[in-house]
C-alpha cells in the first residue's frame, strides 16, 4: 500500500524565544516491508543543523531556532510503500546489541501491578500466541482513553490509572514482555485510520524479539500486528528514545503546540 504523509507541527510562543534547539525524529526509513519513496522537512522559523542516526538506527534531524523567534513550524511530508507482513519486522540490526532490549528504564520498570499481570498472563501456546495473548489482556486492564496524554507515565503509573493511550499501552507491553524473558521495544510512527484522512496524533506500539522471526510487532490499542496501513518511524527503550521532537529552549516564553497530520492512501 503506497501511503502519503503530511505532518505539521506549529509552535507558539508569547514572549521571543533567544535560544532553541529540537531533535527531531520524523523520518522514515526504507527498512524490510518499508519503502520510502520520497521524504522531506522543512522548517520556518528554524534550520536543520545537521542529520544523523543515534543509537538505535533512527534518522534524527537537529533543528535550531532563529534567535527571536516566536513561531516555528516543522513539516515533514512524503510517500511509502508499506507490505503486510503481519508485524514480522525481521531480525536486529543497528548499533544496540539485543540484550540491551531487555533492560528496564524509568517508563518501563516492573511494579506490583505489572507484575500481577505478568502472573496471570498465559503460559500455553506458542511465543506469538502468549505475546497476542498479553496485549489482549493488558487492553482489558487498561481501556483505551484520552482522558489523560502525559508522556511522562511509567508503566506502572498507567496501571494505577487502568486507562491510557497508545504510549501508555506499548510501555505496559514493553514492561510485561521484558519480565516474561522478551526483548522488547517501543516504536513511534503513522497509522491510516480507515475512516479519514486527517488523523488525531501520530501513533505508537510495541515490538518484541520472537525467536526464528526476529521483531514482532504489537499494536496493543488497536489489538492487531501492524500491517500495510503502518509506517514505522523511530524506535528505542521507551519513549524517550522515539519521541517524535524533543528538546531544549532558553527563557521563561509560554509554549503552545498544533499538530496537523494527515495519512491518505495515493
Amino acid at each position: 500500500m503506497r501511503l502519503k504523509v503530511l505532518h505539521k507541527t506549529h509552535y507558539t510562543y508569547d514572549a521571543p524565544v533567544p535560544y532553541g534547539l529540537q531533535q527531531v525524529r520524523l523520518r522514515p526509513k526504507s527498512r524490510p516491508g518499508q519503502l520510502v519513496e520520497d521524504w522531506q522537512i522543512d522548517v520556518v522559523g528554524g534550520q536543520v543543523e545537521v542529520s544523523f542516526e543515534d543509537e538505535h538506527a533512527n534518522s534524527v534531524d537537529l533543528v535550531s531556532f532563529a534567535p527571536g523567534q516566536t513561531e516555528i513550524e516543522i513539516t515533514c511530508s512524503g510517500t511509502v510503500d508499506v507490505e503486510d507482513n503481519a508485524g514480522i519486522v525481521g531480525h536486529q540490526g543497528g548499533y544496540v546489541p539485543l540484550w540491551l532490549f531487555r533492560r528496564s528504564t524509568a517508563l518501563t520498570k516492573a511494579g506490583p501491578r505489572i507484575r500481577a499481570l505478568v502472573n496471570d498472563a498465559p503460559t500455553e501456546g506458542s511465543d506469538l500466541d502468549r505475546l497476542h495473548a498479553l496485549s489482549a489482556q493488558i487492553l482489558a486492564a487498561v481501556p483505551y482513553s484520552t482522558d489523560q496524554a502525559a508522556s511522562d507515565l511509567s508503566a506502572e503509573d498507567v496501571m494505577d490509572a487502568a486507562h491510557g493511550v497508545c504510549q501508555d499501552h506499548a510501555h505496559v507491553f514493553i514492561t510485561a514482555a521484558r519480565a516474561l524473558g522478551y526483548p522488547a521495544r517501543y516504536v513511534s510512527g503513522y497509522l491510516m485510520m480507515d475512516d479519514r484522512v486527517d488523523q488525531d496524533a501520530s501513533h505508537a506500539w510495541a515490538e518484541a524479539h520472537v525467536e526464528n522471526l526476529g521483531w514482532v510487532g504489537f499494536d496493543i490499542s488497536n489489538g492487531i500486528s501492524p500491517d500495510a496501513r503502518y509506517v514505522r518511524v523511530a524506535t528505542g527503550l521507551d519513549y524517550r528514545d522515539a519521541a517524535p521532537i524533543s528538546g531544549l529552549r532558553y527563557g521563561n516564553a509560554g509554549e503552545d503546540m498544533s499538530v496537523t497530520l494527515q495519512v491518505q492512501q495515493q
